[in-house]
C-alpha cells in the first residue's frame, strides 16, 4: 500500500470512529461485526462520494468494496486513478 492510500485509510478509520462511536480498525469488518444498517451504509457512500469527490455508480456498490476502512480506500484510489502510475510519451523522461 503506498502513503496516499495510507492517509485514505487512516482518515476514513477516523470517520468511522467518530460515526460508530467506537474505535474501528483500518481491516475491522463493521458489517459482520453488526455494527451497521443499510442506512448507514448510504450514509458511508455519501460521505466517500463528498469527501473524495467521486460518483459510486450502481456497478460499484458491491460491498466488498466497502466491508473495511482499508478497502474503502483502495476502492477512492482506484475510482480516482490516484494509485495508477503516470503514463509518458516516447521521448520524455
Amino acid at each position: 500500500m503506498n502513503h496516499g492510500t495510507e492517509k485514505t485509510t487512516e482518515e476514513i478509520t477516523r470517520f468511522l470512529t467518530e460515526a460508530l462511536r467506537r474505535p474501528i480498525g483500518p481491516d475491522d469488518d463493521y458489517f459482520a461485526l453488526g455494527l451497521v444498517d443499510s442506512l448507514f451504509a448510504l450514509e458511508l457512500v455519501t460521505h466517500v462520494e463528498q469527501r473524495f469527490t467521486l460518483t459510486v455508480e450502481v456497478e460499484d456498490l458491491d460491498l466488498d468494496s466497502f466491508r473495511t476502512a482499508r478497502r474503502i480506500a483502495e476502492f477512492v484510489h482506484r475510482k480516482t486513478g490516484a494509485d495508477t502510475p503516470t503514463r509518458t510519451r516516447a521521448g520524455d523522461r
